[in-house]
């Protein structure tokens, strides 16, 4: 039960509070406080209060990477600031200021509106634009840290907002600074330096079969965003039908060498070419050898969609959930050697 609401300026809070519609999983937890911020200029003073200084804090946006597995014994803040705003027209470029809590779909679909190019390989990925850098969001062959001019956050350690440029941010492959430090870094804007014109990345994970298909010959940049979105409704579980964080498992990254060891052993292993002379290899593929696509234990359960995404059927608990996972991870790793990675932050 909610036992009680206050609102202050700039801020709302709410004790022993419900998270089951604050994460895509739907699964039940709850935390003693809750706090959603509708004004980062408050953030200095709300970190100073007591139970948010001394106690753990977790920041939730929209709840799509993360698995909730137990109550959160302390603060939940969110952002739920809204704006989206040119700072600077450069002609070939423009750098745009989003706020922290702008939902990231729409903000791909408004920068493909006004005629820029590069995030559509990026769309239908659920979460806010401050959580895209986090966990450095990618799809398609396309990562958003591509884009991303600067982070602008509230820095706890330091107790001052802070502009971090795209190289201090720290990217790769599903990372960056601000999850290898987690609980410093409040993103409260990123400013994105978008191209008007960029040759399209087409060559991934069917996008030009899906265009083919579409009868499209010469793609622009919005048939591309339509092909992606065709691809992704057609494998990928809706989380508002389903309980889900889209792909559970990161692709594991290994060397050449080891990935052709692989390949020799297994003909039907996707892999792709990676930084450093490195090769990506496909988790789906892994998880599906082992026999888990479809699998259901109770209500978790694997997507028979997509063998990367774990689902909950209607009453698991996150706890069920990630027991499945770690499963899954024991599988992989007894018969191909690989210890998958999770992408979710696993509370």
């Amino acid at each position: 039960m909610i036992t009680s609401i206050a609102t202050e300026p700039g801020y709302t809070v709410v004790e022993n509070a419900p998270l089951a519609a604050r994460n895509t999983f739907r699964v039940p937890a709850r935390a003693e406080l809750l706090i959603d911020v509708h004004d980062s200029a408050v953030l200095p003073d709300l970190f100073r209060l007591g139970a948010v200084k001394t106690g753990p804090t977790l920041v939730l946006g929209e709840g799509s990477n993360v698995l909730l597995t137990r109550d959160w014994p302390g603060v939940v803040l969110s952002l739920a600031t809204r704006g989206i705003r040119m700072l600077e027209d450069r002609g070939d470029t423009a750098l745009v200021r989003t706020e922290a809590g702008e939902n990231w779909n729409d903000f791909v679909h408004w920068s493909l509106g006004r005629g820029f190019a590069g995030l559509e390989n990026l769309v239908l990925i659920p979460g806010t634009v401050g959580a895209a850098p986090m966990q450095n969001i990618g799809a398609y062959g396309v990562d958003v840290g591509e884009f991303v001019a600067t982070v602008e956050a509230f820095d706890r350690r330091e107790s001052r907002f802070v502009r971090l440029a795209n190289a201090e941010c720290a990217f790769a492959y599903r990372d960056s600074l601000f999850k290898r430090d987690p609980g410093r870094h409040f993103v409260t804007a990123v400013e994105f330096l978008l191209p008007r014109t960029r040759e399209l990345r087409v060559d991934y994970a069917g996008v030009r079969e899906e265009l083919a298909a579409m009868n499209i010959e010469a793609p622009g940049h919005a048939a591309v965003a339509d092909a992606v979105m065709r691809l992704r409704t057609r494998k990928l579980p809706n989380p508002m039908l389903i309980g889900n964080a889209g792909s559970f498992f990161k692709n594991p990254v290994v060397s050449a060498s080891l990935a052709s060891e692989l390949a020799r052993e297994n003909s039907a292993l996707s892999s792709w070419p990676a930084p450093d002379g490195q090769h990506k290899l496909s988790a789906a593929w892994l998880i599906e050898a082992c026999n888990f696509k479809g699998l259901r234990e109770g209500d978790a359960g694997v997507s028979n969609q997509h063998a990367l995404v774990l689902v909950n059927h209607g009453n698991a608990t996150g706890a069920q959930i990630w027991a499945l996972a770690q499963r899954i991870r024991e599988a992989v790793q007894q018969r191909f050697g690989l210890l998958l990675e999770p992408e979710p932050v696993v509370i």
